[in-house]
């Protein structure tokens, strides 16, 4: 089998997000938001609650809550979108409200865009590729490289044109709700940027129609793809909240196969890379994927960074990198694992901890099937640390690190050089599969 692919002190008027599933169990729904000093805010011009995570750390995260009304937004098609967004190097602060679904894949007049419509021009097509590249002819000791290869990357990157939108610092992108917002075929890219917010959005279908053959991939080459749903990539204080990610309507399951590796059209749902840091995730639902979350995208990226909480999150239908974490500190709490496979997408493990990262994993619930292995929930390189408890698997009190490493030839290490401190919402996991159901995921604030 081949093997897969790998400025301010904390504010004194920091917002209070009260709901029902705050009173009821602790989850951060966030239905009707207070400031301390200032009354109602309004959900656009919500900031991170204090000690929600790493994200919540030194400066905080607030987005664009200073807007003024001319750097206020509703947008509705990818024209308006990129107009909102606007330069990346202006940081005025600006709150961008998506109504309804944008679709990433049309022109400036609405006309729907195909793959064709981005390969045109460039000389590529796929069978040629194919045909350039077979491992028959070609080999498998080198990167694809010439005509075919040139010709793929010219049509990538004008697809990457058209799908790919940069966020500035000091924004909230934030879908209205009761309209179904989200972006599908798009990608959003917050990169060397501080401060920023992504809430209630689905985002479907982020697909590159131009994967690169990698032959030196794993033992037997893969496919590479190039489009995260949402990516970050030197990014700090980041929150992504209660959003939906998914690869629907087109499941893996329906890739092709050439050189008898899967065609594979998706890269991740929510990648933070590239020394990114203060990060956090929460209250999200994440389903239908295979390679889902990374942190850190070298084994030599520098420590210090990485830093991300995970916390009220739903994964259901995911393959790997639930989250797969390097160098960093991560902690993940409060999160509910369901590993039935669902549209043939079937888990193959939920965390892993490589390359020193260091992972605190409490109060996590697991749905496992009886066809699955609670020894291979876990993953790592001997390297990485993994500090587990309260963990439930089916409703039990599970030592997922005693049971990977009973297992593996190479150990989880079960310490961590830090403390987590920033917990709000912190609770016992018994009632996840519940609470979670009706409290995650785009649509859920108002």
């Amino acid at each position: 089998m081949a093997a897969p692919s790998h400025r301010r002190s904390l504010r004194r008027r920091r917002a209070l997000v009260v709901s029902a599933a705050v009173v009821a169990a602790g989850v951060g729904a966030g239905v009707v938001v207070f400031s301390a000093n200032a009354g109602t805010v309004d959900l656009y011009h919500q900031t991170l609650a204090a000690k929600d995570g790493w994200a919540s750390s030194g400066t905080g995260t607030s987005g664009g809550a200073k807007a003024d009304a001319a750097h206020t937004f509703t947008v509705s098609t990818r024209a308006e979108l990129v107009k909102a967004l606007g330069s990346v190097s202006d940081t005025t602060p600006r709150v961008i409200k998506v109504k309804g679904t944008i679709d990433a894949n049309t022109d400036a007049s609405g006309r729907k865009l195909t793959c064709a419509d981005y390969a045109a021009g460039t000389g590529y097509s796929l069978s040629a590729y194919l045909k350039a590249y077979d491992p028959a002819t070609y080999g498998r000791s080198k990167l694809p490289s010439g005509t075919q290869e040139n010709a793929r990357a010219a049509a990538q990157k004008k697809q990457a044109a058209q799908i790919v939108f940069k966020v500035p610092a000091h924004t909230t992108v934030v879908g209205v709700p009761g309209t179904g917002a989200g972006i599908t075929g798009g990608s959003l890219q917050i990169q060397n940027v501080d401060d920023v917010i992504v809430r209630n959005l689905t985002f479907a279908a982020t697909e590159d129609c131009f994967p690169q053959w990698d032959p030196t991939d794993g033992d037997d080459g893969n496919w590479n793809s190039a489009y995260d749903a949402v990516t970050l990539r030197g990014a700090t204080h980041v929150w992504a909240d209660h959003n939906t990610f998914t690869d629907a309507p087109h499941f893996d399951s329906a890739n092709p196969k050439y050189f008898g590796r899967e065609y594979q059209i998706h890269d991740g749902a929510l990648d933070i890379t590239k020394s990114s840091d203060l990060v956090t995730v929460s209250n999200n639902q994440f389903t239908n994927h295979d390679k889902t979350m990374l942190i850190g995208s070298s084994d030599s990226e520098p420590a210090g960074k990485l830093r991300v909480t995970i916390h009220h999150n739903v994964w259901k239908g995911i393959v790997q990198r639930a989250p797969l974490a390097r160098v960093g500190q991560v902690h993940l709490y409060d999160n509910f694992y369901d590993v039935t496979a669902v549209n043939g997408y079937a888990v193959q493990y939920s965390i892993n901890s490589r390359a020193k990262a260091q992972v605190v994993a409490e109060n996590n619930y697991w749905k496992v099937p009886s066809s699955a292995q609670v020894a291979k929930l876990l993953s790592g390189d001997g390297t990485g640390a993994v500090k587990g408890s309260g963990n439930l698997v089916n409703g039990t009190v599970t030592d997922l690190v005693a049971a990977y490493n009973a297992a593996a030839s190479k150990d989880l290490k079960t310490t961590v050089n830090w403390t987590p401190t920033l917990t709000t919402g912190l609770e016992p996991a018994t009632n996840l599969p519940t609470t979670l159901a009706t409290t995650t995921g785009a649509g859920v604030l108002k």
